[in-house]
C-alpha cells in the first residue's frame, strides 16, 4: 500500500457510479489511501450514504448527482471537482449498467441508454476532464471500466458485451492518443472478473423465461463467488499505481 498512498495520497480522485458495488470499493479505497474523492452517480440516497461514512473516518469525500449520459452533466461534474479541489489526478469512468435481452426484442430506448451509460459516459468523462489534466502538466490517470466479458461473447447479454468491447477498444486509442500528445496521462483499461455488486440485481430480463434463468444464474454467481467491490478496487488501484494498462481483478 505504500506504493500506491505515495502515487495517489493527496490527490483528487473522481468515481461514476460511485454509489455501490467497484464504484463504491473505489471511493472508499481511495479515501483510505489519502485522496479527497470526488462520488458521482444518479442515485442520490446511496451515494450521499457512502460519502457521510468516507467523512466519518476521517477521510474528505463530495457527492455531485449526475446523469453521466447528458455530456453537460460530466462537465458541470469536472467544473465543480475544479472549483472545490483543483487538479484531478485519478479519473475512475467506472458507470456502468447490465441489460438482458436478445438483440432483436429490447426496446430501442434500452439499447440507447445502455450505450450511453456503458460507452458514450466515458467518451464525454474523458472529454470534459482530460483537457485540465493535461494542462496540468502533472502525471495523472484515467481509468475505464470494461469487464472480461469484453474479451468474449455471451448471448442475451449482447449489448452489454458488446459495449465493453467498445470500452476496450476506446481505453487502447485514449493510451495512444496520450502518448502521441506526450501527455503524462496513464490509460488503463479495468478487466473485472466475477465482483458481488447490484449489476444482475439492478437489471430488467423482461419475461422471456431463457433470459430470466440467466439473469438468476449470473446473479447468484456473483452472490456466491464474486469477490467484494472493496476488494476488487484494492486490486484495480495497486495495479494502476503499479502503471499496468490491462488491469484484472482475478
Amino acid at each position: 500500500m505504500d506504493k500506491e498512498r505515495a502515487v495517489f495520497g493527496g490527490g483528487v480522485a473522481v468515481i461514476t457510479g460511485a454509489a455501490s458495488g467497484i464504484g463504491e470499493g473505489l471511493a472508499r479505497h481511495a479515501a483510505a489511501l489519502g485522496m479527497k474523492v470526488v462520488l458521482a452517480d444518479i442515485v442520490a440516497e446511496r451515494m450521499e450514504a457512502v460519502a457521510g461514512e468516507i467523512r466519518a473516518a476521517g477521510g474528505e469525500a463530495m457527492a455531485v448527482l449526475t446523469d453521466v449520459t447528458d455530456p453537460s452533466a460530466l462537465d458541470r461534474l469536472a467544473a465543480k471537482t475544479h472549483e472545490t479541489w483543483g487538479d484531478v489526478r485519478l479519473l475512475m469512468n467506472n458507470a456502468g449498467v447490465e441489460t438482458l435481452g436478445f438483440v432483436w426484442e429490447m426496446p430501442a430506448a434500452t439499447w440507447d441508454k445502455t450505450l450511453a451509460i456503458n460507452i458514450n459516459a466515458m467518451v464525454h468523462g474523458v472529454r470534459a476532464f482530460a483537457p485540465r489534466m493535461i494542462a496540468a502538466g502533472k502525471p495523472a490517470f484515467i481509468a475505464n471500466t470494461s469487464s472480461i466479458g469484453g474479451l468474449g461473447i455471451m448471448p442475451v447479454q449482447t449489448s452489454y458485451i458488446m459495449s465493453k468491447h467498445a470500452v476496450l477498444a476506446f481505453s487502447e486509442c485514449l493510451s495512444l492518443e496520450m502518448q502521441v500528445k506526450k501527455a503524462p496521462i496513464q490509460v488503463s483499461a479495468i478487466l473485472p472478473g466475477p465482483v458481488a455488486t447490484r449489476i444482475f440485481e439492478d437489471s430488467k430480463p423482461g419475461t422471456d423465461p431463457m433470459v430470466v434463468h440467466h439473469r438468476e444464474v449470473m446473479r447468484a454467481m456473483l452472490v456466491e463467488s464474486g469477490i467484494s467491490g472493496l476488494e476488487a478496487a484494492q486490486r484495480i488501484l495497486r495495479q494502476i499505481a503499479a502503471g499496468e494498462f490491462w488491469v484484472s481483478t482475478h
